[in-house]
């Protein structure tokens, strides 16, 4: 009887679906990580590409920036959509 049930919601038979909860709390905590992630290798990379070319602040800026951009576009990209049938983008 459940088989029937799960092929016709489109489910595959005896694999268990992931309570909401629990995907909504891995993501709450993915989404962080993923963000200052991206800011530090964007800043690190800056770093020592300042030290390489000797012209400190700025490339750490500009790198930080670009990682800054990445992580919020990686964090939207990951969110569920708002309803309209579309990913977030």
């Amino acid at each position: 009887m459940e088989d029937k049930n799960s092929q016709a919601e489109g489910k595959e038979p005896g694999k268990r679906q992931e309570p909401a909860f629990a995907r909504q709390f891995a993501m709450a905590m993915e989404l962080p990580f993923v963000m200052v992630s991206a800011i530090l290798v964007g800043g690190l990379i800056g770093y020592f590409l300042d030290r390489w070319l000797h012209t400190k602040p700025v490339l750490m800026l500009v790198f930080g920036a670009l990682g800054f951009y990445a992580g919020v576009r990686d964090v939207l990209r990951r969110l569920p959509g708002d309803g309209d049938g579309k990913k977030g983008q």
